[in-house]
């Protein structure tokens, strides 16, 4: 649609494909700065705010939102934890973040995070373009990219940028603008999902349990004190209906059994739904004047809590180099974009991977399997080392922290 008339031209340094919680901390860290951008999404606003996401931010993430001028609400109705617990053998394992490494996370979900920042672009006065459509992205190997789509009552509009951003998700159309010989894409498929569901039920703990068990992998969660946020390992292809709310209660007190007796407390499951997973990274992020940020360059399993935090912290080293290039440096700026993302990538890459086959059980795995798995939880749980090690991991390497 490349020729069609278009009804208005808006010039402006950076264009952003995606309107998620990467695309809006992009656009607010630009505009702090004096940068106008324009954000568009195919999805309306209600869509994105009502589908329930990842929810624990890394002590850096959690802070930007607060010092960079978002909101502070994380402080009021974000809940601090010091900790996590992993359960296996029948026993709980404390892993006290705040005591090995000095920080903590914040329970806190994905969907309160895009409220709270699209708020923020509001206030603003930042453009975002909800729920368009025949969206393209022209011309990016040159200095003058635009972005064409089609607003919500039809007419057609062309963003003429000196940079576009595509922060649009895992099913990213802008990374598909990197010619097929000139990218390499990295993954790896996991033989589990997640069965998550949410309860209306008290909270079972006060912080995230982690569980292992020979039943297979369980997670207890929450999103407020009435509705609890849970998982259990299950097959990629099961089938949501045939699991009723006896059966779920059934297979997630199984995973969580122990000898202190502990046991979830039960209510009513508001929704249930299968989440397959997998590792996944492309290179380059950046291909003439359109860069990748987020899940539109990289996706993490969601053992280690990776997603959002990854994307985040993306989009803060891209406003960074972004402000650079429209500045004296031009171009040149941009080609740190990738080694300095790409490192944190990798690494979350890593840890998201250790943790999840740490704590799964694998199809067809062997009784060896199981006790070797064990052994590593001991070894992860009963040193200084082994919980240091997953305290700095889980945390996200806080930069005030590493001195």
């Amino acid at each position: 649609m490349a020729d069609v008339v278009v009804d208005t031209v808006a010039p402006v340094p950076v264009a952003v494909v995606g309107a998620g919680p990467a695309g809006l901390m992009l656009a607010h860290l630009l505009g702090r700065a004096g940068v106008e951008t324009i954000v568009v999404d195919t999805r309306t606003r209600h869509e994105i705010e009502t589908t329930q996401r990842a929810g624990i931010l890394e002590a850096d993430a959690a802070r930007d939102l607060v010092e960079t001028g978002v909101s502070d609400r994380i402080l009021r109705e974000g809940h601090e934890h010091e900790g996590t617990e992993l359960r296996f053998g029948g026993r709980p394992h404390r892993i006290h973040f705040k005591e090995l490494v000095g920080e903590s996370v914040w329970l806190y979900p994905q969907t309160d995070v895009f409220v709270d920042l699209a708020d923020a672009r509001d206030r603003d006065g930042g453009r975002v373009h909800f729920g368009v459509t025949d969206t393209e992205v022209l011309d990016v190997t040159g200095g003058a990219p635009r972005v064409r789509y089609t607003a919500a009552d039809g007419s057609r509009h062309e963003i003429r940028a000196r940079y576009v951003v595509g922060a649009d998700g895992s099913r990213s159309m802008c990374r598909n603008l990197v010619p097929e010989d000139r990218r390499v894409r990295y993954g790896k498929e996991y033989p589990f999902a997640w069965f998550g569901v949410m309860a209306e039920a008290p909270a079972s703990a006060p912080e995230l349990v982690y569980a292992h068990s020979e039943h297979g992998f369980a997670l207890i969660s929450r999103r407020t004190e009435t509705v609890q946020r849970m998982y259990f390992q299950c097959s990629p292809d099961e089938p949501v209906d045939a699991w009723s709310d006896d059966r779920i209660w059934e297979a997630l007190q199984a995973r969580v059994a122990g000898e202190d007796g502990f046991r979830l407390k039960e209510g009513p499951i508001l929704e249930k739904s299968v989440l397959r997973f997998r590792s996944f990274v492309q290179e380059p992020m950046r291909w003439g004047s359109l860069v990748l940020a987020g899940d539109a360059a990289h996706t993490v399993p969601p053992t280690g809590a990776r997603g959002l935090n990854l994307a985040l912290h993306d989009v803060k080293v891209l406003a960074d180099v972004l402000l650079r290039a429209l500045g004296p440096a031009g171009d040149a700026a941009l080609d740190e974009y990738q080694p300095r993302a790409l490192q944190r990538i990798w690494r979350a890459q890593n840890f998201s991977h250790w943790m999840t086959q740490l704590l799964h059980t694998a199809p067809g795995g062997s009784p060896f399997d199981l006790r070797r798995q064990l052994g590593e939880l001991d070894n992860v749980v009963g040193t200084r080392a082994g919980r240091t090690y997953l305290a700095e991991q889980y945390t996200g390497w806080p930069v005030r922290s590493q001195g």
